[in-house]
């Protein structure tokens, strides 16, 4: 073979590979269009301010104007020995620890419960357990103000009427109180969100497997055990991947009940970037400081995603070898 066509050959199906990719660019293009708007706002919204971020904590800035006093890393300095920094990133990963152990087993017994085909009004039940994901998180806070309010709220009503305590509790102005109120109602509200998770890895479980076990006699505790749990553990890490990674994101509910207080046993790294960024509490904001303890921030969850992502692929290979 000459020379030539030994090398237009090897060309040949790198020519096709690409033209083959360029057309089907072509054929499709309708839908790229269509994905340009997204593009620009995820650009506008997500990409430019993590780079913004990362400029402006390299200086000395208050928001005002264009800044102009480089510092370097001093803001990174002074972070790592800010003790009301790491006060909120504690708080913040305690919470989605414990939110993330309170909703997900209520979510998940919720959808046994209504994954039973003999339950009557079952979409009906699942929209009810549903509306409070739907629901703006601010109002859900602000309610809540009312309902834990220490003088004449709901619940300190109904637990004087029936006897539980003598005098109403400040549910919202002690610590820890105030911690686990915000906890509980950030598990209340998105307990319908997991319970749909739940019921789609549910609804994957052959119904082969739960007659045979019912032949075997096996009652609803063993059903579960060895029939539904196993199946249901590649899903159910990825489900407490997602819970924890959301719940890291808390802050309007947080920012409405207690504002990061009282003496910030509520403060999550939302409120502390709010706080220092736009408002002037401890003297002028500092945008530059509130942008690194941000960029901290986001690395610890880049490393919650690298885990989450290893995990994934650890799940879809044990999957693949058990031939699910």
């Amino acid at each position: 073979m000459k020379p030539e066509y030994a090398a237009a050959v090897l060309l040949e199906p790198k020519a096709k590979k690409a033209n083959s990719l360029w057309c089907q660019i072509y054929e499709h293009r309708w839908c790229y269009l269509f994905l340009v708007p997204m593009l620009i706002m995820f650009s506008a919204f997500t990409i430019w301010p993590i780079f913004a971020s990362g400029y402006f904590a390299l200086f000395d800035w208050n928001g005002i104007g264009w800044p102009e006093k480089f510092v370097g890393l001093a803001n990174f300095k002074e972070l790592i020995k800010d003790k009301l920094f790491w006060n909120a990133f504690k708080n913040t990963y305690l919470f989605a620890l414990t939110q993330t152990a309170v909703k997900l087993p209520i979510a998940l017994l919720i959808a046994i419960l209504l994954n039973n085909r003999k339950l009557r009004s079952a979409s009906f039940y699942r929209t009810l357990f549903f509306l409070p994901v739907v629901t703006t998180t601010a109002i859900i806070g602000i309610i809540f103000t009312f309902i834990l309010n220490p003088y004449n709220g709901a619940l300190n009503n109904i637990l004087k009427g029936i006897g539980l305590i003598n005098q109403p509790l400040d549910w919202l102005g002690v610590g820890d109180l105030a911690f686990l109120m915000v906890v509980l109602v950030g598990s209340w509200q998105r307990i319908g969100q997991y319970m749909v998770y739940w019921l789609a890895g549910l609804q994957s479980v052959p119904e082969e497997l739960y007659e045979a076990g019912k032949v075997d006699g096996a009652n609803a505790w063993q059903v579960f055990r060895h029939i539904t749990f196993p199946l249901l553990k590649p899903i159910a890490a990825v489900i407490l991947l997602f819970g924890i990674v959301h719940a890291l994101r808390v802050f309007d509910l947080v920012m409405t009940m207690t504002g990061g207080g009282p003496n910030f046993a509520t403060d999550m790294m939302g409120t502390y970037v709010y706080r220092t960024a736009f408002t002037s509490e401890s003297g002028m904001p500092r945008m530059s400081y509130a942008s690194a303890a941000g960029l901290l921030f986001g690395l610890s969850l880049v490393v919650v995603a690298i885990l989450q992502s290893g995990i994934t692929k650890k799940i879809k290979d044990i999957r693949q070898g058990q031939g699910v």
